[in-house]
C-alpha cells in the first residue's frame, strides 16, 4: 500500500448546499484506487453539468454514499492525503483527515498568489506544462494532477 494517495469530487447542488456526485482517488502512480458516482443523499437542485459534465443519469447508476464514503475512510488510514481545495472535499464525504496529513495546493504559500489559492488549472499549467479542465472538470484527471504536482514538489511540505 502508498502512503500518499489524492482525492477529488465534483458535486451538485442540493438547495443552498454541495453533495457528493462523484469521488476519484488515485495511488502515487496515478492508478485508479476509487472512481465512482454517487447516489443523490438529497434533491438535486442543480447539476452543475456545464462545470463537470454530470448528469443525473451518471448519478442513478451511482453507489450509496455510505458505501463510498466507507470505501474513501478506509483509503485514508494512515495515509498523507494529497489534493485541491481538500476541505470542501472532506466535507462533502462527511470525513476528516488529520491536518499533518494533509498536502492541500490551495493552502500552501508557495502556490498561492497575493495571499489566495490559484487554480489547480493554473498550477497544472504553470508547474507541469500541462492543461487540464479543457473542458469540463473531471476528478479523476484533478486527483492525478494534484499527485504530479505533489510528486514534484513533496520537499516543500
Amino acid at each position: 500500500m502508498n502512503p500518499v494517495i489524492a482525492l477529488d469530487c465534483e458535486m451538485v447542488g442540493s438547495g443552498n448546499r454541495s453533495i457528493l456526485a462523484k469521488v476519484s482517488v488515485v495511488d502515487e502512480d496515478g492508478r485508479v484506487l476509487l472512481n465512482c458516482f454517487v447516489k443523490p443523499t438529497d434533491t438535486v437542485t442543480d447539476y452543475r453539468s456545464s462545470v463537470h459534465g454530470i448528469t443525473a443519469r451518471d448519478l442513478e447508476g451511482g453507489e450509496s454514499f455510505n458505501t463510498v464514503q466507507r470505501k474513501v475512510a478506509e483509503l485514508l488510514k494512515g495515509r498523507i492525503l494529497v489534493g485541491h481545495s481538500l476541505d470542501f472535499d472532506l466535507e462533502v464525504l462527511n470525513l476528516s483527515h488529520p491536518e499533518h496529513n494533509k498536502r492541500d495546493f490551495a493552502k500552501h504559500p508557495m502556490f498561492m498568489k497575493n495571499g489566495q489559492p490559484r487554480s489547480l488549472k493554473d498550477l497544472a499549467r504553470e508547474h507541469l506544462n500541462k492543461n487540464i479542465q479543457e473542458g469540463h472538470h473531471d476528478s479523476l484527471e484533478d486527483a492525478r494532477t494534484c499527485m504530479e504536482l505533489y510528486k514534484k514538489f513533496y520537499r516543500q511540505w
